[in-house]
């Protein structure tokens, strides 16, 4: 039996159900990707062993953990430990540092007939491992994807098995109206997942990135990535404006919530002017009030011309030197296979 595992790229590479036996706040600060928390000890157990090691040392710590859990529940715990484990028997047990709650969890789940590899030096070494995926970022390709709002960039990404979408990994679509109805992750889980899919890349060639800002709703890419991103050539991908416009209702707007839509208005309020603001206002009430799609597309249409396409066009501009190619999904595709090929050869 492997008692410990220390292969962190793979662990995380392969995306391994991970049975996270640390104090739910813990979870909550980060976590690993398909990891589920079912604690050896909650947040007040946790807390007071905490105590009892700092004033009278790691033996009175580990009898009064044995005392809070013990007996039924003791019993509970790892039965639904168990549970987890016989629906993944692929899955891996962690801690904060792969030591006594991770150990003692392993003994218990023996005691039941279980066998089930730690994860050695626990979270804290995945974490690790994570920091030191984004130091190669730059001494990888990057081809970054830019296009106006609309132009379908996740979507296109997506059709690519060498690409990073930063947007479904932030759990965010971008822009002002890019809130989900889930909430983002902590930036510690992100980057972990980040982490995660670079190493699914990292043998595939030139990888894909949309064009993104330095943060993706409230979560901020990390530098190495930004870095190495905003030195890469850029290739710009088209569409007509009527396409766009049709995208964005049905990406951004036909799924979301009123009171959202308002919102993520008023977000960009102060950019947009309060003149213009008080028409595309007017435009998008009559068309929430009214259900109609053709009075959304108005609104929309608006948005375009009086801010996100001024404000592209201006950021699009300031990279002029780092564009290879332009043109719609299907020139793009053809310019990628080329390069591909090359690439190859």
């Amino acid at each position: 039996m492997v008692v410990a595992r220390s292969d962190y790229d793979t662990i995380l590479r392969e995306n391994l159900p991970v049975l996270d036996v640390r104090a739910p706040t813990e979870f909550e600060r980060g976590c690993i990707p398909n990891s589920t928390n079912l604690p050896i000890l909650n947040d007040n157990e946790r807390a007071r062993v905490g105590i009892a090691y700092r004033e009278r040392g790691n033996a009175a710590a580990l009898d009064l953990g044995f005392s809070l859990v013990n007996g039924r529940e003791k019993d509970h715990r790892v039965n639904l430990w168990s549970r987890f484990l016989n629906a993944r028997p692929n899955a891996l047990l962690t801690c904060w540092r792969g030591g006594q709650r991770s150990e003692i969890a392993q003994q218990w789940l023996n005691e039941v007939g279980i066998e089930v590899p730690r994860i050695a030096g626990g979270f804290k070494a995945i974490r690790k491992c994570s920091l030191d995926v984004f130091e190669q970022v730059k001494s990888r390709k990057w081809l970054v994807i830019a296009g106006s709002t609309g132009v379908g960039k996740t979507q296109f990404l997506n059709t690519y098995r060498e690409s990073v979408d930063l947007e479904a990994i932030a759990q965010h679509r971008g822009s002002a109206f890019g809130q989900l109805n889930i909430p983002q992750p902590t930036p510690i889980s992100f980057e972990l997942a980040l982490a995660q899919r670079l190493l699914q890349t990292v043998h595939l060639g030139t990888c894909l990135v949309e064009d993104e800002s330095r943060t993706i709703g409230r979560l901020a890419i990390p530098s190495q990535l930004y870095e190495a991103m905003q030195c890469s050539p850029i290739v710009v991908l088209e569409a007509s404006f009527d396409a766009r416009v049709q995208l964005t209702y049905e990406y951004y707007v036909r799924s979301t919530d009123a009171p959202n839509l308002v919102n993520a208005l008023g977000r960009i309020r102060k950019r947009l002017g309060q003149e213009r603001y008080e028409v595309v206002k007017s435009q998008q009430e009559r068309a929430i009030n009214q259900g109609s799609e053709s009075l959304h597309l108005n609104w929309i249409a608006s948005l375009f011309n009086w801010y996100y396409d001024p404000m592209y066009e201006y950021q699009l501009n300031r990279k002029l030197d780092r564009v290879v190619f332009r043109g719609d999904a299907q020139a793009v595709s053809e310019y990628l296979s080329h390069e591909a090929e090359i690439e190859r050869t």
